[in-house]
């Protein structure tokens, strides 16, 4: 979710079908929605956008061959995230285990679906445009990839507001300046 930017829904209906490792990319073709009777669907993704291709940065395509040795099932059809006991992950045991490791880590705060803003705000980050980020974050409208865009903006202002305080802080204080200094502006006739 940190990387790829998907809904939990999306994470959890995959396949191992839905990924190709060789060619570092994930397709998103269902979800697993809860529904309030505790009943798990398998449905198409929020919206026809969410259909999509959703490329893996090269850096984790190890760490998802090894999940995929160690936690997945097995076969084409099998899936990517169970639960302990080998069923579909709910989202209430998956929330409760995120919630232990992040007071272990110390962390406090920090929601699962957090992942996928953050996935969405480093995508921003790289300069990727509106449509680049509507489709890789399965929306149908810009406002939602706008949001992300902005938040990068305003990342960027920090940025250059921290750049400017080392470039401050590394500069040497200005010696008081003589009324009489010599050089081009002091010594050029009126």
């Amino acid at each position: 979710m940190g990387f790829l930017g998907l809904r939990w829904g999306e994470l959890i209906g995959l396949h191992r079908r839905d990924i190709d490792l060789d060619h570092g990319a994930v397709r998103v073709r269902r979800a697993v929605a809860e529904l309030f009777n505790g009943q798990r669907e398998i449905k198409a993704p929020k919206s026809a956008a969410g259909k999509r291709t959703v490329s893996i940065p090269a850096a984790i395509i190890p760490d998802i061959r090894d999940h995929l040795e160690r936690y997945a099932e097995y076969g084409a059809d099998g899936r990517v995230f169970l639960g302990s006991k080998g069923a579909t992950s709910r989202r209430n045991h998956v929330n409760r285990l995120w919630r232990k490791a992040c007071s272990d880590a110390g962390i406090k705060g920090l929601h699962f679906h957090d992942l996928r803003h953050t996935g969405n705000t480093l995508a921003a980050s790289t300069g990727a445009g509106t449509r680049e980020l509507m489709s890789r974050m399965g929306h149908s409208t810009a406002r939602a990839a706008l949001i992300y865009q902005h938040a990068s903006a305003e990342r960027d202002r920090l940025i250059a507001d921290a750049l400017s305080a080392l470039v401050d802080k590394g500069r040497k204080p200005k010696k008081k300046q003589d009324p009489k200094r010599k050089g081009h502006a002091g010594d050029t006739p009126d």
